[in-house]
């Protein structure tokens, strides 16, 4: 891996690099994406029959769009058992975590009629999008669905991309049952977002889209945004290691490539204040990838957005991190929880050795569905609060307005919004 030395100018290079990933940056795209959506708005199924043979190659029509109850079954026996109980292992431990983010409704009330509240109402019918192509996600499933069926959510529609002989990969349908989905599509890219954002014949029209994709699906939920609600618009995954002399090396160069390998658009970075953690890093990273099954992704990656910056400090290094806003962070550091305390932005912090960002992708519970491209800043990971509405509750009483009514009546006056000045005085106009 390039090894340079973090300033100003280095920083700055880096960060615009990887934030030209970014959804937002590929205007080209957005042309072919517009067209996929009207198509599908005007003609339907017909349409997403269309693209899923262009693009997936697989010839469908409306009797086999919809994964059957027959294809979950034969899922289950293609799927090795052991991976069946590691998925429902994994879900205990999804299902604890976001059991713990759930709100419940509120109603405060006061003695002269005043009541205040707030109403908690899940959605009614939300999309999860499961990515295909390069690889299965079936850990994608279970972080989509979870957080949806916690909140309480009537209806679950997934789609995915499905194979050329119409099949989905058996893992994610396997996941998608155990975690709950209630209808299962096989359609993907910017056709499938284009049909749970509008419907179709055979797919309902949802009230929001969740789960991450390729740039076509970012560019479709940026599209559709405001007809639906979206969790956000996704780019390439990142990791930002934080390491001192204390780590090792062979930890740190194995945790940079869990996310070069995903593919080549992937950024995988180390920030380290010893130079000679650096050295032994770039040795060990070129070791793995010579061994590794996905060693061509992994170099693209690491050759186009990878490197490690050397810092003078500790406090140079926290301050690059914050300013990064890393998709994942992990802090091999002396006194981790310490630094941990100084990290304003990132979608999850990994603290300590044996805390390496697949525990997060897989097993440990929270969400791996985490801001990129520096929106950890401002956007959160994937939760509960994701799924429900809340409607504030006013009511007070007659009394209880009387005492402050012409306090709201100034007020509409100065605003110059005399029907709202009205609407109250009204009330009492055979008082005065």
């Amino acid at each position: 891996m390039k090894t340079v030395v973090l300033n100003d100018e280095n920083r700055k290079a880096v960060m615009d690099n990887i934030l030209h990933r970014s959804p937002t940056q590929f205007g080209p795209q957005e042309a072919v994406v517009r067209e996929i959506i009207e198509a599908v708005k005007a003609k339907g199924d017909e349409a997403v029959f269309a693209y899923t043979e262009k693009f997936d190659h697989a010839k469908l029509d409306a009797a086999a769009f919809e994964v059957t109850e027959e294809e979950i079954s034969e899922a289950y026996r293609e799927v090795d058992p052991a991976l069946v109980d590691v998925i429902r292992k994994a879900l205990v431990n999804i299902r604890s975590f976001h059991e713990k983010q759930k709100q419940n409704s509120w109603i405060t009330t006061q003695e002269n009629g005043i009541i205040l509240g707030q109403k908690v109402t899940p959605m009614q019918r939300v999309g999860v999008y499961v990515p295909g192509g390069k690889a299965a996600y079936p850990s994608s499933v279970l972080m989509n669905v979870v957080p949806a069926k916690t909140a309480g959510v009537d209806e679950i529609i997934m789609t995915t991309p499905c194979s050329p002989e119409g099949k989905v990969n058996p893992s994610v349908l396997v996941a998608a049952r155990e975690a709950g989905a209630d209808r299962i599509f096989k359609a993907g890219g910017a056709q499938a977002i284009a049909a749970l954002a509008y419907g179709t014949e055979s797919i309902p029209k949802v009230d929001k889209i969740v789960g991450p994709g390729n740039i076509f699906v970012a560019l479709a939920k940026k599209a559709v945004y405001g007809s639906v609600s979206i969790d956000s618009i996704a780019g390439p995954s990142e990791i930002l290691v934080l390491a001192d002399e204390t780590a090792d090396p062979r930890y740190v160069a194995a945790d940079l490539l869990s996310q070069a390998e995903h593919d080549e658009m992937a950024s995988a970075v180390l920030i380290t204040t010893s130079e000679e953690l650096a050295g032994k890093v770039s040795v060990e990273v070129d070791g793995f990838v010579r061994v590794l099954e996905r060693k061509e992704i992994i170099q693209k990656s690491l050759d186009n957005f990878g490197c490690i910056l050397v810092a003078d400090s500790r406090e140079e290094a926290i301050a690059a991190a914050n300013e990064f806003a890393a998709e994942h962070l992990e802090i091999l550091m002396k006194d981790p929880f310490e630094v941990m305390t100084k990290i304003r932005n990132a979608g999850a912090i990994f603290v300590g050795e044996y805390s390496s960002e697949p525990l997060g992708d897989y097993f440990a519970g929270p969400n791996h569905i985490l801001p990129t491209s520096g929106t950890a800043r401002f956007f959160s990971p994937l939760c509960v609060d994701d799924f429900v509405k809340k409607s504030s509750i006013i009511h007070y009483s007659r009394e209880a307005l009387k005492e402050i009514h012409k306090d709201i009546e100034q007020f509409a006056r100065c605003e110059q919004l005399t029907a709202h000045a009205n609407s109250i005085a009204v009330r009492f106009e055979n008082e005065e």
